[in-house]
């Protein structure tokens, strides 16, 4: 979005992105975007923002996707002044969800998890439809899109378009950001710190934390997900895969606002000025 501000502008679309600080701080960020895209007359500004439904460190604490969503977008909503065209949310795959979130976790400092934590995590029953549900009931009437991690995952410029109706420009400059640290970097990381690495399995790749039955439980509840999605999710949402609409709901105007991640987690969101 920063690389493409001015071809992004020329069609008035505006970016906010993630910043370091207190919420308040970014609430008060936000708001001044808002308030200077209005008054150049943009009329779409996308906001993205890792922390705007919660954090990895409140995921793994509580052994649960996003417990505090509600909380979260309460607190990007005031922020907003309300101003929001709709939500864009891209889930990814339980098991790989988890296992970069832990991974990303272990390389910021925190113990590799016990089998105690892993067992809550892989048996935790809140799922995406959980937290779309929270997030649906959160923000009435506000059309949410599921773009799916899968499907959209490196192509920022399709799921921009699939998001927003935004004719984005091609991004050839390809980046993996804040992708998970694979074994050997995580090793690394652990002994820098003289911590204690041998929980870690031998191996190069990447590192997956669970047991081939969680990992099939936290695949199968994925699966579940997306089953509901298809089926209309209960009219919360719309599901959009491979930049193609595959079931009908409430339809995201031009202007949209997504919550999440640009990078290898979940999500993301934009706010329409007045």
């Amino acid at each position: 979005m920063r690389r493409h501000a001015k071809p992004l502008a020329a069609v008035d679309v505006a970016y906010c992105g993630p910043a370091r600080g207190a919420r308040a701080a970014t609430e008060g960020r936000v708001a001044l975007q808002v308030g200077a895209a209005r008054s150049r007359g943009i009329s779409t500004l996308v906001l993205s923002d890792e922390a705007m439904i919660g954090t990895v460190a409140e995921n793994i604490a509580a052994a649960a996707l996003y417990p505090q969503i509600s909380a979260h977008i309460a607190a990007a909503v005031s922020a907003l002044d309300e101003q929001i065209a709709g939500v864009l949310f891209c889930p990814r795959s339980l098991d790989y969800y988890w296992g970069s979130a832990l991974a990303d976790a272990v390389a910021q400092g925190h113990e590799v998890p016990d089998r105690a934590v892993l067992k809550a995590i892989a048996a935790s029953e809140r799922s995406w439809r959980d937290v779309i549900t929270d997030l649906a009931q959160a923000l009435p009437g506000v059309p949410i899109r599921v773009l799916p991690f899968e499907a959209f995952a490196g192509r920022p410029e399709a799921f921009l378009q699939a998001g927003t109706g935004v004719s984005a420009p091609l991004d050839r400059d390809r980046r993996w950001l804040n992708r998970a640290p694979n074994l050997p970097e995580l090793r690394r990381g652990l002994a820098h710190r003289s911590a204690d690495g041998s929980a870690l399995p031998f191996g190069m790749g990447r590192w997956n934390p669970f047991t081939p039955e969680e990992t099939a439980a936290l695949r199968e509840r994925y699966a579940d997900d997306m089953m509901w999605l298809v089926a209309g999710a209960d009219g919360l949402a719309t599901l959009t895969e491979d930049g193609a609409p595959i079931r009908a709901g409430q339809t995201l105007p031009t202007g949209a606002q997504t919550k999440g991640h640009g990078d290898e987690h979940e999500e993301r969101q934009m706010a329409r000025p007045g």
